[in-house]
């Protein structure tokens, strides 16, 4: 990911809620040929000096029968963005988009049943806790569990790189500035939550 030095951020809090947040990523590998999956990812922190993120996808996915252990991969997460008219300078300039970002290259770790069965219950209870009629892992009971399991993937990814990218309209004079946050504050979600992000940068 290119990151211009003003978009740079080196800030880990953002980067976990980049993710929590926007947790259906891509997943990307260029074994035999470059294929790509979004999947569900969570990141792990039991050893908050050791996070790696967990992952499954279908063992009939063709990326499944390539990767093994040690392989490059690179997650992919987008996180809040939002179109910048070019309508809301004070001057003649070129439309854009602010948005956050965050790409994590890492090495891959095939998961034992163990693992898959504690990643599965993890990312159930992530999502379950708050439906009407929650169902858990444990309430499936371990045999229909360890049935379906046997279609499931799991991985790890050691991250080696790790880049967050913060593109919030940092180059914009004050006046322009204010102006794109009041426009994208009569926007959908995404524009609105943008708007907040850049209220942050410059209080």
């Amino acid at each position: 990911m290119f990151i211009p030095k003003l978009y740079r951020s080196e800030d880990f809090d953002l980067m976990k809620e980049i993710i929590r947040e926007n947790a259906f990523a891509l997943l990307i590998s260029s074994a035999e040929k470059i294929r790509a999956t979004h999947s569900m990812m969570i990141l792990n922190e039991d050893d908050p000096e050791n996070m790696y993120v967990e992952t499954h996808i279908s063992r009939a996915n063709p990326q499944a029968k390539t990767l093994k252990n040690g392989d490059e991969v690179l997650c992919d997460f987008l996180g809040a963005h939002a179109y910048i008219s070019s309508s809301w300078y004070d001057h003649m300039n070129v439309s854009t988009w602010n948005y956050e970002a965050v790409q994590i290259h890492g090495t891959v770790q095939l998961m034992n049943p163990g693992e898959l069965y504690q990643h599965l219950d993890k990312l159930t209870s992530k999502y379950e806790n708050f439906q009407k009629c929650p169902v858990m892992v444990k309430d499936m009971g371990q045999e229909f569990v360890e049935k379906e399991m046997k279609g499931a993937f799991g991985l790890k990814i050691i991250p080696t790189e790790i880049f967050i990218k913060q593109k919030l309209s940092q180059n914009r004079k004050e006046h322009d500035f204010q102006n794109i946050i009041s426009e994208l504050e009569n926007s959908d979600e995404n524009g609105r939550k943008i708007a907040e992000k850049m209220k942050l940068i410059r209080k």
